[in-house]
């Protein structure tokens, strides 16, 4: 288990998110948006728990939960779940979509490929999806 200082924690998730800021940090864990500090020694400190419900928070905020609506959900919620939201903050972050290819396959569905994706199968998958979506429609 590694520990961080506030300081720490937040320039980790600054990868993340460029605009987080040590001040909204020690807010989050002023509010109770993530669990308690634990302690080593007398000092309290972030474990990696913290920052997987931090990431949590960031992109349960960039997909537009409100601060409180975000509390609620991570409240009860096991500590794998709570990592697979955090996983979905890449989803929210511009400059790594805008690397990927966009294939519009129809009205509805747009797909964003990663270009460590091989051309063959970026093809495979495009024909796959818009296979699928000719076949909800004749249902």
């Amino acid at each position: 288990m590694n520990i961080y200082t506030a300081k720490q924690l937040t320039e980790i998730l600054q990868k993340d998110d460029p605009q987080l800021n040590l001040r909204t940090v020690r807010y989050y864990t002023q509010i109770g948006m993530i669990p308690p500090l634990e302690l080593a020694g007398n000092k309290r400190v972030y474990t990696d728990r913290h920052l997987h419900y931090l990431r949590a928070v960031l992109a349960l905020s960039k997909s537009g939960e409100t601060l409180a609506s975000a509390q609620e959900k991570l409240k009860n919620m096991a500590l794998e779940e709570v990592i697979k939201i955090g996983e979905n903050l890449r989803l929210y972050q511009s400059d790594k979509i805008l690397q990927n290819e966009t294939h519009v396959v129809s009205e509805d569905v747009i797909i964003s490929v990663s270009p460590r994706i091989s051309p063959e199968l970026k093809a495979k998958m495009i024909e796959t999806v818009a296979n699928m979506l000719k076949g909800e429609g004749k249902q």
